[in-house]
């Protein structure tokens, strides 16, 4: 005679209906978490890009936020998406530009004469002689990257270069086609506050130093 066939116990196989919640709200979790991990991996990557001299590299830029290099260049697009004013935003009054293999923020072309004239109207102020120096390598030595300059002086140049950017007296004149250094130069503001109409018409510099410091030449550029 057969047995009756006893009914196989589905307990163990079955998921419960709370542990099918559990994995649905640990789901929900990782992804807000990870969301969230897009959006500050953003703004960590806009806060190194604001204070940037030169263009970063994808590479220089997950170095600095310790993130891999693919989630790097995914926000970066994320956020030049975003100031171009893609889908719902407002267009901004800067741009993530892609210069020389990196990236930095720049001011929208169009803007430029608005920026210039409001620099030039907050420039009454005097340079600092350290100012004036930098200025003054620039000047004879231009088109001239940063680190020359600083090289130069013997003394780190990046807070005075950025003084004379804001001031309209020197500007972005290339890059150093090796290095990829951004080369900087003076401008027409500059002609116009020492009353000359070119660089021509600038002293010689030798005569006018104690050691004839290396780096410069005898007559301007």
């Amino acid at each position: 005679m057969t047995e009756p066939i006893a009914p196989e116990d589905s307990s163990a196989e079955a998921p419960s209906a709370e542990s099918i919640t559990a994995e649905g709200l640990d789901a929900r979790t990782a992804a807000r978490r990870e969301a969230l991990a897009a959006v500050d991996l953003e703004r960590a990557l806009e806060a190194i890009l604001m204070i940037a001299d030169e263009p970063l590299s994808a590479v220089s830029l997950a170095t600095a936020v310790d993130r891999p290099v693919r989630l790097v260049r995914k926000a970066i697009q994320a956020l030049a998406a975003d100031y171009d004013g893609e889908g719902l935003g407002v267009r901004r009054g800067f741009e993530l530009r892609e210069v020389g293999g990196g990236w930095r923020l720049y001011v929208r072309a169009e803007l430029d004469p608005l920026v210039t004239d409001f620099v030039q109207t907050q420039s009454s102020t005097r340079l600092s002689q350290a100012a004036l120096e930098t200025l003054a390598v620039i000047a004879y030595r231009q088109p001239i990257a940063r680190g020359q300059v600083a090289q130069i002086r013997a003394v780190n140049v990046d807070s005075v270069v950025r003084t004379l950017l804001s001031r309209g007296l020197i500007t972005e004149a290339g890059q150093d086609p090796v290095t990829g250094a951004i080369l900087y130069g003076t401008t027409d503001t500059l002609l116009t506050q020492l009353g000359i109409n070119s660089l021509d018409e600038l002293p010689p510099i030798a005569p006018l130093l104690d050691d004839g410091l290396e780096g410069f030449t005898d007559e301007p550029l």
